[in-house]
């Protein structure tokens, strides 16, 4: 994994080809979220991954990647049912399936970890990295990984890199990482606050 390319006086959120904060979400379609930036959105956000600078957040980011291509998947075999994703996966449920709705799923939870474990070491210019992938690790991956899945997730945060190495990385200015990551995180969260209330109703059961 190679770190991504910063540019002079910039940040990590400004090499992201596609950021949470232009996701649009139709608030007049019951919040839908659409569907290519969601997913475009959520494959920049694995670039942190590879910032952090240990093979052990591969399974992490293989993670996220895997669910977003389930999701294109589905989005390229019906685009006309799939322009946000919430009708993508009404749609391929109607069908009898739920390969892309599963991998939202799992994308949701993810994003959430990865959120939760960034927000909180944003906010806290105290605590190290490790510490705050592991608090969001409890709250949102772990009571859904198995005995097997879940020595590899926790091996990736005992590999995290102390913060100050970590946010050298992501830009020269430290307040303006914070500023942009600040309001980045925010976007993220609101998108996953409403997928995850979306995959409670009815509807995304299969």
């Amino acid at each position: 994994m190679s770190a991504p390319q910063i540019p002079p006086g910039g940040t990590i959120v400004q090499t992201f080809r596609q950021s949470f904060v232009d996701v649009p979400v139709d608030a007049n379609k019951d919040n839908a979220v659409a569907t290519t930036e969601f997913l475009d959105a959520a494959e920049s956000l694995t670039t942190i991954f590879d910032a952090l600078g240990s093979v052990a957040f591969s399974p992490v980011k293989s993670d996220i990647l895997g669910n977003v291509k389930k999701l294109r998947d589905r989005q390229l075999a019906a685009p006309a049912d799939s322009e946000n994703i919430q009708d993508l996966c009404r749609n391929e449920l109607k069908t009898k399936k739920h390969t892309a709705t599963e991998g939202l799923t799992w994308l949701v939870r993810g994003l959430d970890f990865t959120c939760i474990a960034l927000t909180q070491n944003v906010a806290k210019a105290s605590e190290e990295l490790a510490d705050s992938f592991r608090g969001a690790y409890g709250q949102t991956l772990k009571p859904h990984h198995n005995f097997l899945v879940k020595p590899v997730f926790i091996a990736a945060m005992s590999a995290c890199p102390y913060r100050k190495d970590f946010y050298a990385k992501l830009g020269s200015d430290p307040e303006k990482v914070k500023d942009e990551l600040t309001v980045y995180l925010a976007a993220l969260t609101k998108i996953v606050d409403l997928l995850k209330a979306f995959l409670d109703t009815k509807d995304a059961k299969w």
